[in-house]
């Protein structure tokens, strides 16, 4: 399966008969997936539809999809609504009276809100039918182009984080190779860390200096460390190319990437491993950014 990014946008045209409409579909991240629908007046019966289709095709990720619809063909009549017009002249005309003011006018009562009805000619059912299932078709249009979309970045997101995993591989081999590492390094570091809690000690302690000993040899070895993040290496590469929904494993993943790194900087008692480790932390930190991009 291919990966899929979880940002995208998509348009798709259509009418029948009347009718003319456009969808538009965008979408942003999000930790689940949610789907926003705005339909106009008359389209609500489909609503139902299009949710399961979109959550048939998508996984992750805020979805906002909006159908605009216009009408063409005879225009609806005006009327006049007279209750409304009644009430209202009745009104204006006891305020004249009592506050001294002009009488209403004609232009003044019909721009009142109410007063004017505009009646839209009534479209058969079948019409309205056929104007669904046109409109159901061209939401299936554009979700295809999103959902072509996403794909399209998720296979450069993928490119772009096999990188990281490079990166991060190649670093991981220069601190297991860094010169702090050989033993002569670290037994020269311990002698000198003995020496120290020798000069400070009141009095020499065997068994005290034994657990020191045994505590400073093993925070000074990384080699835990770069053993596991050579596994989520490996995994995040088989995730990678498995492809589908493997966003949310990917960013736990990387959370492990950081939790052991930044061990790695910690046991460092070395320039060059700490540089390393630092330099690490940065290209896993650009690898957890974009897999947030992924469904």
């Amino acid at each position: 399966m291919a990966l899929s990014s979880m940002t995208g946008f998509a348009r798709s045209h259509g009418g029948s008969g009347a009718h003319a409409f456009e969808w538009e579909l965008k979408s942003v991240n999000a930790k689940g997936f949610d789907f926003r629908l705005r339909l106009p007046p008359g389209f609500d019966e489909i609503e139902q539809v299009l949710r399961k289709r979109a959550a048939e095709r998508l996984i992750r990720g805020t979805v906002y999809a909006n159908l605009t619809v216009t009408r063409s063909g005879p225009t609806g009549d005006v009327r006049v609504n007279e209750d409304v017009l009644t009430a209202m002249l009745r009104i204006a005309t006891d305020l004249a009276k009592r506050t001294g003011a002009a009488p209403p006018t004609v232009d003044g009562l019909l721009a009142l809100k109410g007063v004017i009805e505009i009646v839209e000619p009534e479209a058969s059912e079948a019409e309205s039918e056929a104007a669904r299932a046109a409109v159901v078709a061209a939401f299936d249009t554009a979700l295809s182009s999103l959902v072509e979309m996403r794909k399209n970045e998720g296979a450069t997101l993928g490119a772009v984080l096999g990188q990281r995993l490079d990166e991060i591989e190649a670093m991981a081999r220069q601190a297991d190779a860094a010169p702090g590492r050989r033993p002569e390094a670290v037994r020269a570091r311990l002698a000198e860390q003995i020496q120290v809690l020798i000069e400070t000690s009141e009095r020499f302690d065997a068994d005290r200096l034994s657990q020191e000993a045994v505590m400073i040899a093993a925070r000074a070895d990384i080699r835990e460390e770069l053993d596991r993040i050579a596994s989520h290496v490996a995994q995040a590469r088989e995730m990678l190319a498995k492809g589908g929904a493997v966003g949310r494993r990917l960013d736990f993943l990387a959370q492990e990437f950081n939790r052991e790194v930044n061990t790695t900087c910690s046991k460092s008692n070395d320039i060059e491993l700490t540089r390393i480790g630092l330099a690490m932390k940065n290209v896993v930190e650009q690898f957890r950014e974009q897999v947030q991009n992924l469904e």
